[in-house]
């Protein structure tokens, strides 16, 4: 039985879209901006072209059905692909305007997003952009939902390398970040040993920064490091060591920021080399490229090191 899925209108898919989010109809309906009586009677429209039930209560709120689920994830494709198309679309017309949604990981933010935008900004005031910082499985995550149009980062699936356009740019060098007058602050004779009778800030052992950290350690027969806190905040990381004796492993783009006599953070000597391996720039497999995105683009790669 083939079903009158083209009775469907917009309106339908937005609110099946954001059903699927908020499971609240009255939020949904908010969305989309139509009353909660109009969503009711819009869902109702819906099973009837149908024929079959896409929700049911649930609590305070609602759950959809098998059908509602499935019919919910591809207006959400539609939906973004006729955004990107209106975006793109736009961007033709005017040649020099565009918003761009942007995820990278802290190193190639600092060393490659935030200079490249600087230049856009200077020769295209007109481009704007979202910029998102977090671990490279959240920024796919966003990716493939049609939330971000481009990232640097790596891919953290099997399914991204089929999803995902990889181009490679670099790799992201690791270094040691204490406070100043640390107790091994300047010191040329570190050893490991010295560096695991400290306390360690560390992201999780699943991130990239983590498994490198402890495979550099077990590479040389030791165990990993004594952390006292876990986290994936940069801001946490940094409060931490300015205020305690522990080490933090960060990007070198990171520490050449933060280091030095203004900046109340050293770098430590160590004998320790971390690989967290490469990075690339990262986008959906047949997605249309605006000019401002192609330009950022190109300005990202214009900052790579020749090789």
């Amino acid at each position: 039985m083939t079903l009158p899925l083209h009775h469907l209108k917009m309106t339908h898919l937005r609110l099946l879209a954001h059903l699927a989010e908020t499971r609240r109809i009255t939020a949904a309906a908010d969305l989309v901006g139509v009353s909660q009586p109009t969503a009711s009677r819009l869902i109702v429209e819906i099973e009837e072209i149908l024929g079959q039930p896409v929700h049911e209560r649930s609590g305070r709120g609602i759950a959809l059905t098998v059908v509602g689920e499935a019919l919910a994830r591809r207006a959400r494709r539609i939906l973004t692909e006729l955004q990107e198309a209106t975006v793109e679309v736009t961007g033709l017309a005017s040649g020099a305007a565009g918003h761009l949604r942007i995820g990278a990981v802290t190193a190639p933010a600092l060393g490659l997003m935030l200079p490249a935008l600087r230049t856009l900004r200077l020769t295209h005031p007109n481009i704007t952009a979202d910029v998102s910082v977090a671990q490279s499985a959240q920024l796919c995550q966003e990716l493939r939902a049609g939330r971000l149009d481009v990232v640097l980062g790596r891919p953290t699936e099997p399914r991204d390398r089929d999803e995902f356009e990889v181009l490679p740019l670099d790799t992201e060098p690791v270094e040691l970040l204490v406070r100043q007058g640390h107790p091994l602050a300047g010191r040329g004779d570190i050893s490991l040993a010295d560096l695991v009778r400290f306390d360690w800030v560390m992201p999780s052992e699943s991130s990239p920064l983590g498994h490198a950290v402890n495979m550099a350690f077990r590479e040389h027969g030791m165990p990993p490091p004594r952390q006292t806190l876990t986290t994936g905040s940069f801001l946490l990381t940094l409060t931490v060591v300015r205020q305690t004796n522990a080490i933090a492993p960060l990007a070198r783009a990171v520490t050449d920021v933060f280091a030095g006599p203004e900046g109340g953070y050293v770098m430590l000597e160590a004998p320790l080399q971390v690989d967290v391996g490469e990075y690339g720039l990262l986008t959906r497999k047949g997605q249309a490229r605006t000019p401002a995105l192609q330009r950022l683009i190109t300005q990202i790669l214009g900052q790579l090191p020749l090789s």
